[in-house]
């Protein structure tokens, strides 16, 4: 039993009846793999049986692309950017604001028997969370049999790490999934490679059957599938290349279904079998959870409950709307914002200099991404293809009905004018109404922020909302942004400074007439304007970044600024072939992902 506050089972005489949950989670990926999703899927027989006893939800959405951000979003129904846990791997685990507790903690004072086995989250959980949290825990364990139970139970056998294998391994004993019938996507090359990589993967998929199976066996067998909700989902996207850790449909669209137990259904505003066309994401999990359970939901989480007694189908059906975010994925760094409202999806490139496919160690792990790095290398590649390794627009809209893999940015479309502002509108707010602590910087939110994040963005609101309105002057055609683009690079402020030389970078060689006053910010007293100003000046005029950047990565100890500006010389190396030659005596800073970045940049590897 985990340490923390006596559960209010403990003790007590009477538990109040309350229906069970059970969750079973598999790891990495979309509902693309999914024959009850997407053409070319596995079939599942256990989810369609799911489906048939339940909801099959047709819109869930993951908000993060990567296990720690959407499994932090999952325990505290709470949008990561407010709490700064929407860095993948945190630096350092920020604290929950006081009187915030994750979702399963409430469900515990209820007199609930909570289990999990994976975590992996960006805050500190605090107390009085689980009664069991290891991979052995089971309902099985409870202190009586009365006694209601949560369990979160997660599935690795589809984990990206299943298609790391050496070109040796490939093809030894063959695959399941027949290579000529995979579905290729049109941004992957159709590489005997790219076919097994696929076929492999969809393989690992069919045990996603037997988890469901088996779990519904047990539950019978102990006769509580009838006083169970049992919900199957996957913890975000993946795992072939542009898929975990970017947030495309691919990395952030979630099979979700949900089995309705008899006992319960009362609680439920639709019949067994209904197909749910509502979005859902993952802030909704935990107070739909409380909601069954008869829980007061706290006022502080972002999320809506989907199902309880009260709950309208109706009005579940009409929300269309999801809202997605990826920062820093391990080392590499790079601030995405999306947001999906019916077919279309606005996605929000703030570092869109940075090609989508800049190097991450644990992603070039696998051998598709590498041949697809090659291929491009080598000129091999259509314009659908070689995009994911060249800059980006600052924006993109794409109509997911009938471009289901995102490849045709509809954004300078006059025809879709109305729905580009619409939905560039929208985003706007919720970066700003959140606030999105990601525009100060996860230096600046690792040095100040992580002893209340929620009260460090509300005393930098204001601060945030002007960050955003320079970042978002990329948008705007050159000439009409650069008068702020000149007043803000001569802002005191060091963050202004910051994302007005983003913005220039974003701008390219179309701002190369503000050469001359980036050039006055290279003596800057911040470390990532002068790195910014080094990016800007090497895109739009060829100069030389190789003496700033050296200077900073000999002299700064921080090794979040250190991280942040070996991104950026991976994308001057990689990108723009400029010639960087390391060393590790070079960096003066140290840290786990500083060395993820030399074991790239100075030893060639692409493993950690």
């Amino acid at each position: 039993m985990a340490l923390g506050l006596l559960p209010s089972w403990a003790g007590a005489k009477e538990v109040p009846d309350r229906p069970n949950f059970v969750w079973i989670v598999s790891e990495d990926n979309s509902m693309h793999y999914h024959a009850e999703y997407f053409t070319g899927g596995v079939p599942s027989p256990a989810l369609s049986r799911l489906a048939k006893e339940g909801l099959f939800f047709e819109h869930a959405f993951s908000n993060g692309p990567v296990c720690s951000a959407s499994r932090t979003t999952l325990a505290t129904c709470v949008y990561g950017p407010r709490l700064a846990s929407h860095f993948h791997r945190s630096l350092e685990r920020a604290k929950l604001p006081k009187g915030w507790r994750m979702f399963p903690a409430y469900l515990r004072d209820a007199g609930y028997y909570t289990m999990v086995g994976k975590k992996d989250f960006n805050v500190q959980e605090g107390e009085g969370v689980w009664d069991n949290d290891s991979r052995g825990a089971t309902w099985r364990k409870r202190p009586s049999k009365r006694t209601p139970f949560f369990q979160m139970k997660s599935g690795g056998g589809t984990h990206e790490s299943s298609v790391h294998f050496r070109r040796g391994k490939m093809g030894l004993g063959g695959t399941k999934t027949d290579l000529k019938t995979v579905p290729v996507a049109p941004y992957h090359p159709d590489t005997p490679l790219f076919r097994y990589t696929n076929a492999r993967y969809r393989d690992r998929i069919r045990g996603v059957n037997g988890a469901v199976s088996q779990t519904l066996a047990a539950l019978e067998e102990d006769g509580l599938l009838e006083d169970t909700f049992v919900f199957y989902f996957g913890d975000h996207g993946g795992v072939l290349p542009r898929s975990k850790g970017y947030i495309y449909e691919s990395g952030v669209h979630v099979p979700l279904v949900v089995r309705i137990p008899e006992k319960w259904k009362h609680l439920v505003d639709a019949p067994r079998g209904t197909r749910v066309k509502g979005f859902v994401d993952f802030t909704d999990m935990g107070v739909t959870l409380l909601k069954l359970a008869g829980v007061d939901i706290p006022e502080h989480m972002d999320g809506r409950p989907f199902l309880g007694k009260g709950v309208k189908m109706a009005e579940v059906n009409a929300r269309d709307e999801a809202f997605s975010y990826a920062d820093r994925i391990d080392e590499k760094y790079e601030m995405v914002r999306a947001l999906r409202k019916g077919r279309f999806k606005y996605m929000r490139f703030y570092e869109a200099h940075y090609p989508d496919g800049l190097q991450c160690n644990y992603r070039y792990r696998q051998m598709a991404y590498q041949e697809w790095r090659d291929l491009y290398r080598k000129g091999r590649l259509n314009e659908t293809q070689r995009a994911f390794f060249e800059p980006k627009p600052p924006e993109a809209l794409f109509d997911v009905v009938a471009d289901p893999h995102e490849t045709k940015n509809l954004a300078g479309d006059p025809t879709h004018a109305k729905t580009l502002k619409d939905l560039r509108q929208r985003l706007g707010r919720r970066v700003r109404d959140l606030p999105d602590l990601s525009f100060l910087t996860e230096k600046t939110v690792v040095k100040e922020a992580l002893d209340d994040p929620l009260a460090f963005g509300k005393a930098h609101a204001e601060e945030i909302v002007r960050l955003a309105d320079i970042a978002d002057l990329a948008l705007l055609p050159f000439e009409k942004a650069r008068p702020k683009l000149l007043e803000a690079l001569g802002s005191d402020h060091r963050w202004e400074r910051y994302w007005a030389l983003t913005a220039c970078a974003v701008f390219g060689k179309k701002a190369a007439s503000l050469a001359d006053a980036a050039k006055a910010r290279l003596k800057d007293e911040e470390p990532l304007v002068r790195m910014r100003v080094a990016e800007f000046l090497a895109i739009a005029v060829k100069a030389d970044p190789r003496p700033t950047i050296m200077e900073i990565l000999k002299t700064t100890q921080c090794g979040t600024t250190a991280t942040i500006v070996l991104t950026s010389v991976v994308f001057l190396r990689d990108g723009l072939g400029i010639d960087f030659t390391l060393s590790r005596s070079d960096v003066r800073a140290e840290g786990r992902f500083v060395n993820h970045r030399l074991l790239y940049l100075v030893d060639g590897k692409n493993r950690r």
